[in-house]
């Protein structure tokens, strides 16, 4: 039996594909900005790695060998948590997580564009202001608050998608943090690692003159 050859445009297969996952048709990704991620991973490490080296040496109750995989873990749920991206096309604004990490942050949302009743300011005890979407709860009829990422690369271009897709006024939204504040961070946490390099050094001096005492 042969079978009749059909002509396909590959754009509308891609259409279709698209579609058929749910997705817009012009689906932007916007993750947390590389030079955060490697700002707040640097500086859990400059706080966290001297602790096993000074429990050695101080001959702690807790085990060195135990506080490294704590430590370890620790890195590795920040890692994932760093891993938030915010996914924006012409139905709706998802934040999400990298799907080994996910089981474990039950904070991801959707909203779609149409549910999106306004976005409001809220201030934080530091002082900075932060901004919830106002939706409507999917599971009933109550209204819900969806918190915008500010830390995402790209912050001005999906704020722009956000007054594109829903008409609600953004003039007023601004990143949490500006980018020198970071930097500044980055400054510190190097000079803290350089700290830490003595600290272990003489921890483990220590630690070996330790049993010749």
């Amino acid at each position: 039996m042969e079978s009749t050859p059909v002509d396909c445009n590959p754009s509308e297969i891609t259409e279709a594909v698209g579609s058929e996952l749910g997705q817009g048709s012009d689906r932007q990704v916007f993750p947390i900005a590389p030079f955060i991620r490697l700002t707040l991973l640097l500086l859990y490490i400059a706080l966290m790695g001297p602790l096993p080296f000074l429990a050695q040496a101080t001959q702690a109750p807790v085990s060195p060998l135990w506080l490294t995989v704590g430590i370890a873990l620790g890195w590795i749920g920040l890692y994932g948590a760093l891993g938030q991206r915010v996914m924006v096309d012409d139905q709706a604004i998802e934040v999400t997580y990298p799907g080994w990490i996910r089981w474990l942050f039950r904070g991801g949302w959707r909203l779609p564009w149409d549910q999106a009743q306004a976005l409001k300011p809220r201030s934080t005890g530091q002082g900075g202001i932060v901004y919830y979407f106002v939706g409507i709860d999917p599971a009933g009829e109550t209204q819900r608050a969806y918190l915008l990422p500010m830390r995402v690369a790209g912050f001005a271009r999906l704020v722009g998608l956000v007054e594109r897709y829903t008409d609600l006024d953004t003039q007023d939204v601004k990143p949490l943090a500006q980018p020198w504040m970071y930097g500044l961070l980055l400054l510190f946490t190097l000079f803290l690692l350089w700290i830490d390099l003595w600290t272990i050094s003489t921890a483990l001096s220590l630690a070996n003159a330790a049993p010749m005492l």
